[in-house]
């Protein structure tokens, strides 16, 4: 980020290391708010209820006394048939807020509601379970600990026989332990990460889903990096992790998706990505990268977005790693395959998801920013023009694509030569009308580069009424040392 001088700049003070130097900083900054991003939610499997496809009516409120009736009815009816049908009425009132406070309020309907999920009985079980679940869906943290006393049972069951059951239950588990400290707190002793390390290794779809949601949900919680990460690491999830996101016949969208974020959180939390990046998390996820530009030429699916956001946050946060380059972390792909690939899908945000573009120009950035070879890549391909397309977007956008601009630019003069020609200086005339101090000072930052590395960039630039332009900016504090020093190179020129 520019930081404000004391006294004048003077054109030969502010070199290139210097204008690194500060855009480093802006990254820093960047790279951080991002990591502070996260994607907390809850799920419901009230739809998968085969019960309530045919009904027309909202299930009641109930009272304590109806509460009573049919926790007392489930526990000691006389055939199962009317037992299960007690906790159906029972699951169905607890979609209220208010049955699930007064459910809890209920002296002893925990205790009898576990007895049900323990009990030898499948359907009651299960019934039992689907309870659980609906409080577990509560926005209200007492109501999760209040299901305390279930979680070791939950987490037992993970590994019987029922998909269905174990897809529940991980589900339910997910719910818990977003909202409870508590509930962590009792899980992981008890040996939830090998008990999800276990699930892993399912042939059924929809428990890999419902397990990478439970495993996202932990991985979120502020102890993480501290508690639950290093055990994660440490088993055999990473390596599971990076098969399900292996590009083929084989990838299902939705746990591609659930592992991808789980992953993202990983990364984040920075405890040992060069772990990752030695188990190929940079290969798999850039073959993944190129696979999803396939996908986005041969379909107009909008749920691609759902697997590009994550794998293009992964690939950027792993490219800052040290490690990238003492693992000889290229991608072991060629430059152009992901420069390219990436711009098919900055092209698709560009036309169905605009909010994702800053998401492309960030990974954009990051190759770029310290590989001539990716620079050459964006040149050879001709795609500075595609990209100038994109600054009319929004400021946040405009910002990535100068930064990318500027990395191609302080790589020395064969660079800034070959991005000279066409529409840039009135690209960049174009944003210093900007009101927006960012774009601004980026746009200088760009122009300073051009003038010390391409001489005759300085002449068209006053032709061309650059020096009016600058003028718009030389009372703003933020910005009128750079201003001053592009007078004073452009007069001097």
């Amino acid at each position: 980020m520019w930081s404000r001088r004391q006294g004048r700049l003077r054109p030969t003070v502010c070199g290139v290391e210097e204008l690194r130097r500060r855009r480093r900083e802006q990254e820093a900054a960047l790279r951080k708010a991002r990591r502070e991003q996260q994607l907390v939610s809850k799920r419901l499997l009230r739809e998968d209820v085969p019960e309530e496809a045919g009904e027309g009516c909202v299930a009641a409120i109930l009272g304590e006394a109806e509460v009573q009736q049919f926790l007392r009815q489930a526990q000691r009816g006389t055939e199962e048939k009317e037992r299960e049908g007690a906790l159906v009425s029972l699951r169905r009132g607890l979609q209220h807020p208010e049955t699930q406070q007064t459910f809890i309020q209920l002296e002893g309907s925990m205790r009898t509601l576990v007895g049900l999920l323990t009990s030898n009985q499948a359907l009651l079980q299960l019934e039992a379970a689907r309870c659980l679940h609906e409080l577990s869906h509560s926005e209200h943290s007492t109501i999760a600990e209040a299901c305390l006393p279930a979680t070791s049972y939950l987490l037992t069951y993970l590994s019987g026989h029922s998909p269905d059951f174990i897809e529940l239950c991980l589900y339910t588990l997910g719910n818990l332990i977003v909202e409870s400290e508590a509930v962590r707190r009792q899980l992981l002793p008890q040996g939830i990460v090998p008990a999800l390390a276990a699930c892993i290794q399912s042939p059924h779809v929809a428990v890999l889903e419902a397990l990478g949601y439970a495993l996202s949900q932990l991985l979120q919680a502020k102890e993480a990096p501290e508690k639950i990460i290093p055990s994660i690491l440490a088993s055999t999830l990473p390596q599971h992790m990076l098969q399900m996101l292996q590009p083929g016949p084989k990838l299902n969208p939705g746990v591609a998706v659930e592992f991808a974020w789980c992953l993202h959180y990983i990364i984040c939390s920075q405890v040992s990505n060069p772990l990752l990046i030695g188990h190929g998390a940079l290969s798999t996820l850039g073959l993944l990268l190129l696979d999803l530009a396939g996908a986005v030429q041969r379909t107009e699916d909008a749920g691609l977005e759902l697997l590009a956001c994550p794998v293009l946050r992964c690939l950027s946060n792993l490219l800052t790693e040290a490690a990238v380059e003492t693992v000889g972390g290229q991608m072991q792909l060629r430059d152009e395959r992901v420069v390219a690939a990436l711009f098919i899908l900055l092209q698709f945000f560009f036309q169905k998801q605009p909010s994702l573009l800053p998401e492309g120009l960030w990974l954009l950035n990051n190759l770029t920013a310290n590989s001539p070879s990716f620079c050459t890549s964006l040149l050879s391909l001709d795609l500075i023009e595609p990209l100038l397309q994109l600054l009319p977007v929004s400021n946040v956008v405009s910002v990535m694509v100068l930064t990318v601009l500027c990395n191609v630019a302080e790589k020395g003069p064969a660079y800034c030569q070959r991005l000279w020609p066409g529409s840039l200086l009135p690209a960049l005339l174009h944003t210093l009308a900007f009101s927006d101090t960012e774009v601004v000072g980026q746009s200088l930052e760009l122009l300073h580069l051009l003038f010390l590395y391409q001489p005759e960039a300085v002449q068209v630039f006053l032709q061309q009424s650059g020096l009016q332009a600058l003028e718009r900016h030389q009372e703003e504090a933020q910005l009128q040392d750079r201003v001053y020093a592009l007078q004073q190179i452009a007069l001097q020129g």
